[in-house]
C-alpha cells in the first residue's frame, strides 16, 4: 500500500493506517524539521525531534485538514513545525 492509500485510509478514519504511514515519512519530517531549526538565528533547546514529534500530535488531534497526497501531507506537517516554533518563540 503506498502513502497515498494510506492518508486516505486515515482520512477515513483507520488508525491502523497512521501507525504504517509515519514509519515511511518520518525521516522526511525530521529532514524538514532540521530545515526549520537552521534557519532561526538563536539557538534555542527545541530539538528536531521534538519538534517533529510536536508536529505529530497536532496532526493526530487538529483533523482540522485531511492531506491528499504525500506532497499535501508533507506541506501540512511543514506548516504546523512552523507554527509550533512561532508559538515557542512567544
Amino acid at each position: 500500500m503506498d502513502t497515498t492509500q494510506l492518508l486516505q485510509k486515515w482520512s477515513s478514519g483507520d488508525e491502523q493506517a497512521l501507525d504504517s504511514l509515519l514509519p515511511r515519512v518520518y525521516e522526511e519530517l525530521r529532514a524538514i524539521a532540521h530545515g526549520r531549526l537552521a534557519v532561526r538565528q538563536r539557538s534555542d533547546t527545541i530539538s528536531t525531534t521534538v519538534l517533529v514529534h510536536e508536529a505529530y500530535v497536532r496532526l493526530v488531534d487538529g483533523r482540522r485538514a485531511m492531506p491528499k497526497d504525500r506532497s499535501h501531507f508533507l506541506a501540512i506537517a511543514s506548516r504546523a513545525m512552523r507554527f509550533i516554533l512561532v508559538d515557542y518563540a512567544r
